[in-house]
């Protein structure tokens, strides 16, 4: 349905009450990025700790959504545990098909159940059930018994936390759909913090579509693009594995906690490894044609009966990095056993990887031992992973409730902060050189899709701080658009600005359609304004020692260099936000 406001359902988990709230802000917040960031400026509190019962945590989808393929993202903000700003994560699943058919835009929680709860929404009704008898199930436990509670259709998603959510860890994911995630800086303790283990949401609204030649004829066009020519092909087919070997094969990928940046025994955990070895099978998101999904397959043996037991674990290049070649763990289903471990816990793998790399590191050089960690943490020693996955997840001590809250936060008591590799969060798997170092370290989410830096540094060899600042701020830009949305990022060399227009045209938002780079723009700094008023500053973040010690194809990283840059960056941004910055 076609409308020039949100439509926005309120929850209170304090009172057991919703409201639907209709917001101004269609041509000119959009939807997803910008809606999100509206959204927390009108019921965040930008100077109140992150698990303040009233702060919000909102899940805002855009103007595309359902209209066309790849359109399938939810964007998710709330304060981060990690740093205790104001933040996003993106996850697709069913979520934003979901709220569409739910005829909302946008869904807003605040308040504090008195015991752990599930919320249920559909476009007729709410309802909060007191699942109190959840408490410290893992996450697969818990969607199983809330797929029995709410018999659904097609357009029900599922959202749950496990343990670490519960137990306020700040690596702590939400869980959508079974095989995708709020994954970066702490959503599930944001739900854990609320006593919200899981949201339903059922999507049984009739969706209408534009009865016009131009929007059918346009739909056409760009399934066919998405489908028929290379364009989308490499991400069905290997997916982002496929980046493994190209990685290492220019001393960009991180080996043992940074130690390396390449490795020969690549070809036993490479994209093409994976595929022969335990791919079962592709899957999409909801609106998605091209399937980039990869759910692979365990088998394994109960050795006191001799029975076997089969698990589906989806991988993707991230895991593959984080679980395997950063634990120099070489072996494809020792990787997809700690990633089952980390699913359940309800960790995001790739803080809990890099944070469990960091304790291999500290207990080689003797800063902590099995006194701390139990087990003793061993690179390529997947079993002890395993163990420790299960504990972090558990905050089952001291030492694992610290690092639970990342990295350096352990480094801090117990050493080690020179290689904690942190760039703001646990880093990304991409060792590409200093423009990628300063761009995650100081980016929105601190993610790797924050901006292209680095494809940037595989492009580029010059030091023009410039040039690359202006590229990152552009660049950037570009990207607050397509998740306002809310796009998969993986089809933004499909959706060009022109064809953005065109969509948005067909389905009735010419505004919209003629000012994609100024709100583009818009959104960007209203992001920023609403970060920097929850306490970012770009001083307050350092680039560990580990990452000026590394070379790629390119040589040494040049401190200088990258420090330079970091500077730089960092100032572009708080001009963006309109703040001084001396």
């Amino acid at each position: 349905m076609i409308r020039d406001h949100f439509r926005i359902l309120v929850v209170n988990l304090s009172s057991g009450k919703g409201q639907i709230v209709h917001l101004d802000g269609r041509n000119t917040e959009v939807g997803g990025s910008g809606l999100a960031a509206l959204l927390f400026q009108k019921y965040g509190l930008p100077e109140q700790s992150w698990d303040d019962p009233a702060q919000p945590v909102i899940f805002a989808i855009g103007p595309l959504t359902g209209y066309f393929p790849l359109m399938s993202k939810t964007v998710c903000s709330f304060k981060s545990p990690y740093h205790n700003q104001y933040t996003e994560s993106h996850a697709g699943g069913r979520s934003a098909l979901s709220l569409c058919f739910s005829n909302l835009d946008a869904l807003v929680v605040v308040g504090k159940s008195e015991r752990l709860c599930c919320l249920s929404v559909s476009s007729r009704s709410l309802d909060i059930k007191d699942i109190d008898f959840m408490r410290g199930m893992d996450v697969d436990e818990t969607g199983k018994l809330l797929r029995g509670m709410s018999k659904g259709s097609g357009h029900r998603t599922i959202l749950r936390i496990g343990p670490a959510g519960e137990n306020g860890a700040a690596m702590s994911c939400i869980n959508v759909d079974t095989y995708r995630h709020f994954g970066r800086l702490g959503g599930g303790a944001a739900l854990g913090a609320k006593n919200l283990k899981g949201i339903i949401i059922h999507g049984d609204a009739i969706f209408t579509m534009p009865d016009n030649k131009q929007y059918n004829k346009l739909f056409a066009e760009v399934y066919k693009q998405v489908t028929a020519t290379d364009m989308m092909k490499k991400y069905h087919n290997l997916g982002t594995p496929a980046n493994l070997q190209g990685l290492n094969d220019i001393k960009s990928l991180p080996w043992r906690n940074l130690q390396a940046t390449s490795d020969p025994a690549i070809d036993q955990i490479n994209g093409e490894r994976f595929a022969t070895d335990t791919l079962l099978r592709n899957s999409a998101c909801s609106g998605c044609p091209v399937g980039c999904i990869h759910v692979a397959y365990i088998r394994e043996m109960f050795t006191e009966n001799h029975r076997y037991t089969f698990k589906q674990v989806a991988y993707d290049y991230e895991m593959i990095f984080s679980l395997g070649t950063m634990l120099g763990v070489t072996d494809t289903t020792s990787v997809l056993n700690i990633l089952d471990e980390m699913e359940k816990a309800g960790l995001d793998a790739m803080s809990g990887g890099v944070a469990l790399a960091w304790a291999t590191e500290a207990t080689e050089k003797g800063l902590i031992s099995a006194k701390e960690t139990v087990v003793t943490l061993t690179f390529g020693d997947s079993d002890s992973y395993q163990q420790a996955t299960e504990m972090l997840g558990g905050c089952s001590n001291d030492f694992y409730r610290l690092l639970g809250q990342g990295s350096l936060k352990a480094a801090e008591e117990y050493g080690g902060k020179d290689f904690a590799c942190v760039l703001g969060q646990e880093m990304a798997g991409y060792a590409t050189g200093e423009v990628f170092f300063a761009a995650q370290s100081l980016g929105f989410r601190h993610s790797h899709l924050d901006s292209g830096g680095y494809s940037y540094d595989q492009k580029h060899s010059d030091q023009d701080i410039g040039g690359v600042t202006d590229f990152l701020i552009n660049d950037e830009a570009g990207r607050a658009f397509m998740t306002s949305m809310v796009s998969c990022l993986f089809a933004r060399g499909v959706y060009t600005n022109e064809l953005l227009g065109d969509c948005l045209s067909s389905v009735g938002y010419p505004e919209l359609a003629t000012n994609i780079d100024p709100l583009g723009k818009h959104i960007q700094k209203l992001r920023w304004q609403t970060r920097v008023a929850s306490g970012f500053s770009p001083d307050a973040i350092t680039i560990p020692k580990r990452f000026f010690k590394i070379k790629t194809w390119k040589g040494a990283i040049d401190p200088v260099y990258l420090n330079n840059l970091k500077k730089a960056y960092g100032e572009a941004i708080m001009t963006l936000a309109g703040n001084n910055h001396d």
